[in-house]
């Protein structure tokens, strides 16, 4: 139950927070590309260092699936509590660790070559993300970012169908005004 709570709380945690918040928040959000893509200011100072509250708001709400998981597991049994905990841990010191190349950091071959062995996100792959927010998606694991990546892009083809939609009916309505006013 240890290692079943821990897997399910890294793996189905990064697919909630992925699907249901980060992804979301590229598409129609503000909070997270204000604060986790913003340029002026250190990539370790946003995740680890930062008290300002918009910061640590989108913190919360992009670790929120991962606790709502590991409190579902909790009550399971006392090894399944161990394991969403320390799932919850090694989640928050990846957070921490994929933030370090604004350090210097840079992930030696053999980590490179573990990392992607297990679809694990590496600092250097996060960084892509702060640079060019439309890639490299997933918290933890790599293989969430092509299906996010094509969720973004449907959100937002759904965005430009209801805008341009929004634009055609207020077109019609200045139309039906101008015919009355003439009517008049």
């Amino acid at each position: 139950m240890f290692f079943l709570a821990l897997v399910i709380v890294l793996v189905v945690g990064d697919a909630a927070s992925t699907f249901l918040y980060h992804v979301p928040q590229h598409a129609w959000g503000r909070l997270h590309l204000r604060t986790h893509h913003d340029r002026s200011r250190s990539y370790w100072d946003h995740a680890v260092l930062s008290k300002d509250p918009e910061i640590l708001l989108d913190g919360i709400l992009g670790a929120l699936p991962y606790l709502v998981i590991a409190a579902f597991l909790c009550p399971i049994s006392g090894w399944a509590a161990a394991g969403a905990v320390f799932g919850l841990v090694l989640g928050q010191l990846h957070v921490w660790w994929r933030h370090t190349t604004d350090l210097g950091w840079r992930s030696p071959p053999w980590v490179v070559r573990l990392a992607r062995l297990g679809s694990v996100v590496l600092p250097e792959d996060h960084d892509g993300h702060h640079r060019s927010p439309d890639i490299e998606f997933g918290d933890i694991f790599r293989f969430y970012d092509a299906p996010a990546r094509a969720f973004l892009s449907y959100a937002r083809s759904l965005q430009r169908r209801r805008r341009n939609a929004m634009r055609r009916l207020q077109r019609i309505k200045a139309v039906r005004v101008m015919r009355n006013a003439q009517r008049a």
